[in-house]
């Protein structure tokens, strides 16, 4: 069977918009074909407003979700597989629904390479005074 992520969340999404709340989804940035703004992605997530009024064209047909949007006023082209998202809710109240987000077999290799690639924190940020 296919899976019945993409119907949950075009359902929630259509509920979020009829009760006239914002829909927000988190989104899996390191997920294979994500297309989303990296200065924007924290800890490999990044949290996206989809409604109509924030986005230009959004479509949610197939295996995606596709939309632009404006970030630092430059319109981008975003896209995401219904895959990648790990939660819709809103913004108001929070209410929504959590999915798991399960990686292709032959990309789980491809997103361990990345993930240890990545510089480790030092910590917080000291300021000094410098005469």
């Amino acid at each position: 069977m296919t899976s019945n992520k993409p119907y949950l969340i075009r359902a929630f999404y259509d509920w979020i918009l009829d009760n006239d709340l914002t829909p927000y989804i988190a989104v899996d940035a390191n997920y294979p074909q994500v297309m989303v703004p990296e200065q924007y992605i924290d800890e490999g997530q990044i949290v996206l407003n989809i409604a109509p009024a924030s986005v230009g064209a959004i479509s949610m047909a197939g295996d995606v979700i596709e939309f632009s949007a404006r970030f630092g006023g430059k319109v981008q082209n975003l896209y995401v597989p219904f895959e990648a998202v790990g939660a819709i809710y809103t913004r108001e109240n929070g209410v929504g629904s959590s999915f798991s987000v399960e990686y292709p077999e032959e990309a789980e290799g491809i997103v361990e390479q990345a993930e240890a690639a990545k510089p480790e924190k030092k910590g917080k940020p000291t300021l000094s005074i410098v005469k």
